[in-house]
C-alpha cells in the first residue's frame, strides 16, 4: 500500500511537483507534465512520451538528452488528457515536429490521438508510435492489438538516441516502429497493487500461485499458474518469449547479425533487486543456451505499477542500427549511460516562452441561456455526488478485469467538471459554453478512457445547444442523443463489446422513441435510464471484445462493465434532474 500521502486525489500532481524539484537540471514543469530543462534544439524532432502516473521511472524519469523531450503525466493509471498532451508537445516542439509515444491502451490512444489532431491543425507535423510488446495481450498476427509494458523503455531509448544522432522526423518514426516490431515482453504477478489511499489491492493472487500476462495498470494476469522456484519463473518467461523470438529475428535482423538481443528484467514495484538478480542468473543461462548474445542487459525497476509484486522480461532483437542506438549515451533522471550525450544543445527557455493553455473569453449569452446554464450546473453537481457515493463500487467492478481506477476517474472527472461549470457560470456563460468547458475539464481531470468519452459527451451536448436562447425539450433530447453519438464515434465500440456503449446505445434509442411518441421528455428520460441500467446489468454475461478487459477473455464474464454501470447511474441523474426541472 501507499503510506505517504496527503490527499489521494492530489497524489499524482504532488509526485510530479516533487520530481521536478528533485531534478531541476533535467526537467521543468509545464501544464500537463514536464519537458527538458533546455529547449529542444531548432529543427530537432521532439519525442514526447507519456501515460498515467504510478509507473516511475516511466515516463517522466526518461526525459533528458538521448531520450525524451517531454512527458505528459496523467493521474494514477489514467492517460493524460488531450489538453495535457497538447501542452507538453507544444512546449517540446521547436520546428522539427513531434513523435507521440505511449503504451497501446485505449485511453492513451484516444487522448494522444486527439492531441495529435490539434497539433496538426496548428501546423505541427505529428506522428504517433504506440508500443505493442506484450505477447500475452494478443497473438503475433495481431501485433497492433497488443498493449505496451516494459518494452516502452527500449523503444523510446532507441528512438531518442536516433534523434540525438541527427534523425529527422521521418527517420525517427521509422526507427521507432522498427524498435517496437523488434521488442517482445512477458510478465508475471504475485499480488496486486494498491491505489494511493486505498486499503486493499486491486486484485489478489492466491498464495502459491502467480498471474501470467499481467498488465501495468493493475490488471491481473490472463491465466493463473502454480508459483515455482526463481529458476522456474525465469524458465517460464524465457520460454514464453523464445517461441516468438525466431519470427521476430527473421523479420528484423539480417542473417549476419542474428542472435544479438537487448534484455530488460523489470521489477514491478515490490520484487526487489536481489530477487531480480537471482532470476537474471537463470535468464542469462537460458538465453546463452539458446545461442543468444545479450547486449548491455538492464536489471532493475524501469516500468513499475505502484507496489505490484511481479516482474517482466523484455527482449529486443538487434541489428547494427538498433544496437548502435541501444548502446548510445543517455542522460535522464532515471537512466544514465555512457559519457556525455553528443548532440546539439540549447538554452533554457524563458518564462514567456513556456506555453500554457489560455483562458479564452466567455462569449456573451442570452439571459434565458444563462438561466439554463445554472440548471445544468445542478445536474453536473448531481453527477459528482453520485460518482463520489459509488466510487468504491465502481472501482471494485473495474478491478475484476481492468485496473480498478474507474471509480476514481469518474469522481475526479465530475469534480473537475463542476469546478469548470461554476467558473463558467460566474463568468456569465450560457448553456452551450458551460457544457463545453465542463467537458474539457472532465477529460482533463479524469484522463483515461472514461475521461475522454465523458468529456466528448458533454462537449457534444453543449455543441447541440445555444448561448443565444433557452433550449426546448426537443433541443435537450437532441443534445442527449448527440452526447451518445460522440461516445460511439470517438470510442469506436459497438453494443456487445462490453463497454459503455452497451448501456448508451439502448438509452439513446429508448429516449428518442419514447419522446417522439408522447413528447414527455422527463418520462422518456426515466424510461431510457431504466433501459440503460438493465442493459448495464446484462453486460455481466458478455465477454469483453474491446479495451483492457479484452485480453482477459472469460475472466471478464460474470461482472458487469463499469463504464456501462456508471452510465446507467448518470442517466438516472439526468431523469431526476429533468423531473425536478
Amino acid at each position: 500500500m501507499t503510506y505517504l500521502i496527503n490527499d489521494a486525489s492530489d497524489f499524482a500532481a504532488e509526485a510530479v511537483a516533487g520530481f521536478v524539484a528533485a531534478h531541476p537540471e533535467h526537467v521543468i514543469a509545464v501544464h500537463g507534465g514536464v519537458v527538458r530543462a533546455r529547449q529542444t534544439p531548432p529543427g530537432q524532432p521532439a519525442l514526447v512520451i507519456g501515460g498515467g502516473s504510478g509507473h516511475y521511472p516511466a515516463f517522466a524519469g526518461w526525459v533528458g538528452p538521448g531520450m525524451g523531450h517531454g512527458a505528459p503525466c496523467g493521474n494514477i493509471f489514467a492517460s493524460p488528457s488531450a489538453s495535457q498532451v497538447h501542452a507538453v508537445a507544444r512546449n517540446a516542439d521547436n520546428g522539427g515536429g513531434v513523435i507521440l509515444g505511449f503504451g497501446n491502451y485505449a485511453g492513451d490512444v484516444l487522448h494522444f490521438g486527439a492531441a495529435a489532431e490539434k497539433l496538426r491543425a496548428e501546423g505541427i507535423d505529428t506522428r504517433i508510435v504506440a508500443v505493442t510488446d506484450d505477447v500475452a495481450s494478443g497473438p503475433a498476427d495481431q501485433r497492433r492489438t497488443r498493449r505496451g509494458i516494459a518494452g516502452d523503455l527500449p523503444v523510446f531509448k532507441i528512438t531518442g538516441a536516433a534523434i540525438e544522432a541527427g534523425a529527422d522526423l521521418d527517420e525517427a518514426e521509422r526507427i521507432a516502429r522498427r524498435a517496437d516490431s523488434a521488442t517482445i515482453s512477458l510478465g508475471v504477478a504475485f499480488d496486486g497493487c494498491t491505489l494511493p489511499g486505498a486499503q486493499e489491492p486491486l486484485f489478489h493472487v492466491e498464495p502459491g500461485t502467480m498471474g501470467v500476462g499481467l498488465g501495468i495498470h493493475g490488471e491481473p494476469g490472463v491465466e493463473d499458474r502454480a508459483l515455482g522456484t526463481a529458476d522456474e519463473v525465469a524458465d517460464l518467461l524465457v520460454e514464453g518469449l523464445l517461441a516468438e523470438l525466431l519470427a521476430v529475428q527473421a523479420a528484423v535482423a539480417p542473417a549476419g547479425h542474428s542472435g544479438r538481443v537487448a534484455m530488460l528484467l523489470n521489477g514491478l514495484g515490490t520484487v526487489k533487486y536481489e530477487e531480480l538478480f537471482v532470476v537474471h542468473r537463470r535468464v542469462a543461462e537460458r538465453l546463452a543456451d539458446a545461442g543468444l548474445t545479450v547486449v548491455r542487459p538492464e536489471v532493475g525497476e524501469f516500468v513499475t505499477s505502484l507496489d505490484m509484486a511481479g516482474l517482466s522480461l523484455t527482449l529486443v532483437v538487434l541489428d547494427e542500427e538498433l544496437e548502435r542506438h541501444w548502446l548510445a549515451p543517455v542522460d535522464t533522471p532515471a537512466l544514465r549511460r555512457g559519457g556525455a550525450v553528443v548532440g546539439p544543445s540549447a538554452e533554457a527557455p524563458s518564462r514567456d516562452e513556456i506555453y500554457a493553455p489560455g483562458a479564452e473569453a466567455i462569449p456573451e449569452a442570452a439571459e434565458a441561456s444563462r438561466a439554463c446554464a445554472a440548471q445544468v450546473l445542478r445536474l453536473v453537481e448531481r453527477f459528482e455526488a453520485t460518482c463520489a457515493a459509488h466510487e468504491e463500487e465502481l472501482g471494485r467492478i473495474d478491478a475484476v478485469a481492468g485496473d480498478g481506477d474507474h471509480g476514481q476517474g469518474m469522481r475526479l472527472g465530475t469534480r473537475g467538471a463542476v469546478a469548470a461549470a461554476q467558473e463558467a457560470l460566474d463568468g456569465g456563460a450560457g448553456v452551450r459554453t458551460l457544457l463545453v468547458r465542463s467537458g474539457s475539464a472532465w477529460a482533463e481531470s479524469a484522463g483515461g478512457t472514461s475521461g475522454a468519452l465523458w468529456g466528448a459527451a458533454l462537449t457534444a451536448a453543449g455543441g447541440a445547444l445555444s448561448d443565444d436562447a433557452a433550449p426546448t425539450d426537443a433541443d435537450v433530447a437532441a443534445a442527449l442523443g448527440a452526447a451518445v453519438d460522440a461516445v460511439a464515434r470517438l470510442g469506436g465500440a459497438q453494443p456487445g463489446d462490453k463497454t459503455m456503449m452497451d448501456a448508451a446505445a439502448p438509452y439513446a434509442r429508448s429516449l428518442a422513441a419514447t419522446f417522439h411518441a408522447d413528447g414527455d421528455l422527463a418520462a422518456a428520460a426515466r424510461q431510457a435510464a431504466r433501459t440503460a441500467q438493465q442493459a448495464a446489468e446484462a453486460t455481466a454475461e458478455l465477454t469483453a471484445r474491446l479495451g483492457r478487459s479484452r485480453v482477459l477473455g472469460e475472466k471478464s464474464r460474470g461482472t458487469p462493465d463499469p463504464g456501462a454501470v456508471s452510465f446507467g447511474m448518470l442517466a438516472a441523474d439526468v431523469a431526476s434532474w429533468l423531473e425536478a426541472r
